[in-house]
């Protein structure tokens, strides 16, 4: 049996929150409509995956009850292709853990954090 953690989101508008991840690279996998309206999405950035499901609320808090951590090849390369796509957070950075990382907020306020192993 295989054995995965998938989390999912609740957010206002999950057609909108679909088409900003895809402008950064996420893929749709799936999603479901009803009466017209987009209430729930599977979305992909190479082997991970993340759920948006409607019903969440908009929130202007510095911090949301979750963050997302995307593992990723190439943060410079990447950070330069968010530009203006995104609001960082955090501009890249090496960790004391052995990451380069950058955050960014995404369309509803939640932190994404692309992570790439040091050498």
């Amino acid at each position: 049996m295989a054995r995965n953690i998938v989390p999912m989101i609740h957010v206002p508008d999950v057609r909108a929150t679909v088409a900003w991840y895809e402008s950064i690279g996420f893929y749709l996998a799936a999603a479901n409509e009803d009466c017209g309206e987009m209430d729930w999405a599977s979305m992909t950035y190479g082997d991970g995956r993340v759920m948006f499901s409607a019903a969440g609320r908009a929130s202007d808090a510095a911090r949301r009850e979750v963050d997302l951590y995307v593992y990723s090849d190439d943060i410079d390369a990447l950070r330069s292709r968010l530009d203006g796509r995104a609001e960082i957070v955090e501009e890249p950075h090496d960790t004391f853990y052995g990451m380069r990382e950058f955050i960014v907020r995404d369309c509803n306020r939640f932190w994404v954090t692309f992570g790439q192993q040091l050498p």
